[in-house]
């Protein structure tokens, strides 16, 4: 079994979060909180994948990032 790292992109709702991985599409979690996402999204990751193996589907590698970008605007 080998490890890999996916990006997950994570949206705050009111009352719960939503998670999903831009390099697997149709790959996404909800949960309560931001760890619940999480710890969901890793399950779903590993099941995704090993339905895309027995479908005879190619994997594909990890490729997004994700980054905070923080700039001035004036909001009125």
């Amino acid at each position: 079994m080998a490890e890999v790292e996916y990006t997950a992109v994570i949206e705050r709702a009111k009352g719960n979060y939503s998670a999903y991985i831009p390099d697997l599409p149709g790959c996404v979690a909800t949960g309560k909180t931001e760890q619940e996402v999480l710890r969901r999204m890793a399950e779903v990751i590993r099941l995704h994948i090993e339905g895309m193996i027995a479908d005879g589907e190619p994997v594909p590698p990890p490729q997004s990032m994700g980054r905070t970008i923080r700039t001035e605007v004036a909001i009125a």
